[in-house]
């Protein structure tokens, strides 16, 4: 009964492995035709500019400076530091006396970097 199991095992996890392998050729045929059919013309390199567009570092420095009023009013709270909480009123109302085009340009950056819709954030304003 134990070699019957065993061998049921051995046979799923080989078609398993068989089915990854499987699927690994096909992936990698697709990227060659596609890589092909860009070489001659046929589709636009837009797939590639996206995917070296991702691995750049302006992503996490803007969502480092957007983080950063939030993770400073956790810090307030938690160490019961008010000095904190009013530099980050004092920020924010700076922030809002800037020119009404800055404040758009900055958030049509954020939009561009996470594909959020920068118009609509503006028109509320």
């Amino acid at each position: 009964m134990w070699f019957n199991l065993f061998g049921l095992a051995a046979k799923t996890g080989l078609h398993v492995y068989e089915n990854r392998q499987h699927q690994k050729r096909l992936i990698s045929d697709a990227a060659r035709l596609h890589a092909e059919r860009m070489a001659k013309g046929e589709i636009e390199y837009k797939g590639q500019i996206l995917s070296a567009q991702d691995k750049g570092w302006k992503d996490e420095f803007v969502l480092i400076l957007v983080s950063t009023p939030i993770l400073l009013l956790i810090w307030s709270i938690f160490s019961n530091d008010p000095d904190i909480r009013q530099k980050i009123d004092i920020f924010f109302e700076y922030f809002g006396n800037l020119p009404f085009w800055y404040q758009a340009l900055f958030i049509g950056v954020v939009s561009a970097i996470y594909g959020l819709k920068g118009a609509d954030i503006i028109k509320k304003k």
